[in-house]
C-alpha cells in the first residue's frame, strides 16, 4: 500500500464516520468498528517504520487524512491523529523498545499523556514510576502508553523531561472523561502504581531536541529526522482546522437554502441568506482563515521535509516559525468556528446539529496545552529579538 492509497481508503470512510458522529459523542468513544476500518485503510501505519510493515508515508498525506476525518467527526479525527502520530514517536525509541511494542503485533496502538504529572524514581536498570496521567485520547483502543515524567540528576540543577513507554498491565484506565467537547475521544486518566520501566524504554527530550535518538540506528528515513517538538504538535493543530472546515461546509450548505424571516426589510418577505452581504462577507473571511491555516501548515512541513531529506538540520529559527504558525492556525480555526456559529442563526442551537458539535469540539481542542497561543508566540519573539530559547517542544 502506498501513502496516497491509504489517503484514498480513508476518504472512502468519511460518509460512515460522519453518520456515526453523534453517537460517537454520546457514547464517549470512537466505535471499535471505526478504529478497525481506519486500521484496515492503513492510517495507523502511515508514519510507522517500514521494518514493521509501516508505510513511512509523507506526513502531508497523513495530516490530510486527519484533517478530512476531523471535518466528518471531531472526536474521530482527533483520536486518529493522536494514535496515528505515535508510531512516529515510538520509532525514536531504542530498537529493543520498538520490538517489544510491534514485534508480535505490528498493529499495536499506543496512547499518551505527556504532562509530567507522575513520580519518577531512579533505580538499577531503569526507573520506577507512579501517579496519574490525564487526557489520554484513544486509550481504550491502545495497549501501550507514552507517559511524561521528570528525572532528577544529582549532577544537574534542572530535572530532565523524559517519556516512558509503558505496557497495559503496568497502567490501568480510569474512565473519568465527560466533556462538553471532543467527548467521543475517551480521553480518560491512566493510573500507574509503582511500575518498573527499563532504561531502553525511556527517551530523553534532550536527545529529541538535538536529534540524536536511539531509534535512528534502525530507522534512517528522513521522516524520523523531523524535530520532535515541532512535528508532534501538528497532531493537535491539524484536527482543529479540519473540524472548522467541516463546520464551514455545513454552514454554507445551510445558508444556500436559509430564509431569514426576521429580516423582512422593505419587501415584507424574508431575506434569502445568500443575498445577505453580511453572510457573504463571513463566508469569505472564514474560507480565507481556513485556507491560510492549511497553506501555512503544509508550507512549513515541506520546508522541514526538504531539509531532512538533504540530511540538513532544521534550524531553531524555522522551528519557532513552525510552532508560531501552528498556534496561529489554531487561533484562526477557533475564531472561524465562532464566526460560523454566530452566523448560523437560532437553529444552530439544536443539540443534534453538526455545526454546534464541531464548534464545541474546536474549542475543546483549542484548550490543549500545546495550543497556548501567547506562550508559543513568545518563543518566536524571544529568538527574533536575539534572546536564547530553551524549550523541549522545539
Amino acid at each position: 500500500m502506498m501513502s496516497t492509497e491509504a489517503l484514498g481508503a480513508v476518504r472512502e470512510l468519511l460518509s460512515t464516520v460522519s453518520g456515526l458522529a453523534a453517537s460517537t459523542e454520546e457514547k464517549g468513544v470512537v466505535p471499535d468498528s471505526t478504529i478497525d476500518d481506519l486500521a484496515e485503510a492503513g492510517l495507523f501505519r502511515m508514519l510507522q517504520p517500514a521494518r514493521y510493515g509501516g508505510l513511512e508515508a509523507s506526513p502531508l498525506d497523513f495530516f490530510t487524512a486527519v484533517r478530512e476525518l476531523s471535518g466528518a467527526c471531531g472526536s474521530t479525527g482527533w483520536v486518529a491523529s493522536i494514535l496515528g502520530v505515535h508510531p512516529w514517536h515510538v520509532a525514536l525509541f531504542s530498537a529493543q523498545a520498538q520490538d517489544e511494542v510491534w514485534g508480535e503485533d505490528p498493529d499495536t496502538r499506543v496512547c499518551s499523556s505527556y504532562a509530567p504529572t507522575g513520580k519518577v524514581e531512579t533505580v538499577e536498570g531503569g526507573y520506577r514510576i507512579s501517579g496519574r496521567w490525564s487526557f489520554s485520547s484513544g486509550c481504550l483502543h491502545s495497549s501501550w502508553a507514552l507517559l511524561g515524567g521528570l528525572v532528577h540528576h544529582a549532577s544537574r540543577k534542572s530535572p530532565e523531561m523524559c517519556t516512558f513507554l509503558v505496557p497495559l498491565g503496568d497502567y490501568k484506565v480510569d474512565a473519568v472523561w465527560d466533556a462538553v467537547g471532543l467527548n467521543g475521544t475517551g480521553s480518560h486518566d491512566l493510573v500507574v502504581e509503582d511500575a518498573f520501566v527499563p532504561s531502553h524504554r525511556v527517551l530523553s527530550s534532550r536527545l529529541t531536541v538535538v536529534g540524536r535518538v536511539p531509534g535512528h540506528q534502525v530507522n534512517d528515513a528522513p521522516l524520523y529526522r523531523l524535530p520532535f517538538g515541532t512535528f508532534l504538535p501538528h497532531a493537535v493543530t491539524v484536527p482543529l482546522v479540519g473540524m472548522t472546515m467541516g463546520a464551514y461546509r455545513e454552514h454554507v450548505k445551510y445558508a444556500r437554502t436559509r430564509v431569514r424571516a426576521a429580516h423582512r426589510e422593505t419587501t415584507g418577505k424574508g431575506l434569502s441568506a445568500v443575498d445577505d452581504p453580511l453572510v457573504q462577507v463571513r463566508v469569505a473571511e472564514t474560507a480565507h482563515d481556513l485556507d491560510a491555516a492549511r497553506v501555512l501548515i503544509e508550507h512549513n512541513l515541506r520546508e522541514m521535509l526538504s531539509l531532512v531529506e538533504q540530511a540538513k538540520p532544521v534550524p531553531m529559527s524555522l522551528r519557532t516559525v513552525v510552532r508560531r504558525d501552528l498556534a496561529a492556525s489554531v487561533r484562526r480555526a477557533v475564531r472561524a468556528a465562532d464566526r460560523v456559529f454566530d452566523g448560523s442563526g437560532g437553529r444552530v442551537l439544536d443539540s443534534s446539529g453538526v455545526v454546534q458539535r464541531l464548534w464545541r469540539d474546536v474549542h475543546a481542542g483549542g484548550a490543549h496545552a500545546l495550543n497556548d497561543y501567547e506562550r508559543v508566540l513568545r518563543l518566536f519573539g524571544k529568538l527574533e529579538l536575539g534572546l536564547s530559547v530553551q524549550d523541549p517542544m522545539l
